[in-house]
């Protein structure tokens, strides 16, 4: 009996939380929403709800690239309407619902966050890493990089590849095209590279 008036609540708060990115432009739905309307914050929100009631996992919002299993290179990226799905998730897990502030935060984020896996020989082989991404000949360089100091064993230790290791970049919105056929690259220190290709375009 109580869920209609709480819902109600959280549509205004949202409406009255996004007046302010209202003006900005908007990017199209067939993409990444840089700027989500109203309408699309609610659907992830309910989409975490849902979730939740389902008894799926959180991450099951990431979008996903890369080759699915244990020994070869992989990674996700999180846009803001899937933080606002995992969010949701989190909470309503606990019993709990995002607050305003909560919303906002996720959507007055300038940059987008890149976690990839990538596989080595010897155990510090991701210190120093690097990502970047190429649109069309165009490199962006990300804000902030970490990766895992010492790696994990894999699936097939001591065999080759004996490592696995997080190489986690995040980008700044205003300096790659969220509609852009994009590649990603991770670059270990010992060398070599692994390469992903995502068409951001094709990301809802």
């Amino acid at each position: 009996m109580r869920a209609a008036p709480v819902h109600r609540l959280r549509r205004m708060l949202l409406c009255v939380g996004v007046v302010a990115l209202s003006s900005l432009p908007h990017v199209s739905a067939h993409a990444i929403d840089v700027y989500p309307t109203a309408e699309q914050i609610q659907t992830a929100l309910d989409q975490g709800e849902e979730a939740a009631q389902k008894g799926m996992s959180p991450d099951s919002f990431y979008v996903r690239f890369g080759v699915t299993d244990e020994v070869n290179p992989k990674g996700f990226l999180i846009t803001k309407t899937s933080a606002l799905s995992v969010m949701a998730t989190h909470m309503a897990l606990r019993g709990l619902q995002p607050s305003k502030a909560d919303v906002i935060q996720v959507l007055e984020d300038k940059t987008m966050l890149i976690s990839t896996v990538i596989f080595g020989n010897v155990r510090n082989f991701a210190v120093g890493s690097y990502m970047v991404l190429d649109q069309g000949g165009k490199t962006i360089k990300p804000v902030t990089v970490r990766f895992d100091a010492q790696a994990d064993r894999s699936v097939v230790w001591p065999g080759s590849p004996r490592f696995k290791a997080k190489v986690v970049a995040s980008f700044n919105y205003a300096d790659f095209d969220p509609k852009a056929k994009t590649t990603i690259t991770v670059y270990p220190a010992t060398g070599g590279e692994s390469i992903f290709s995502i068409n951001f375009g094709e990301i809802h």
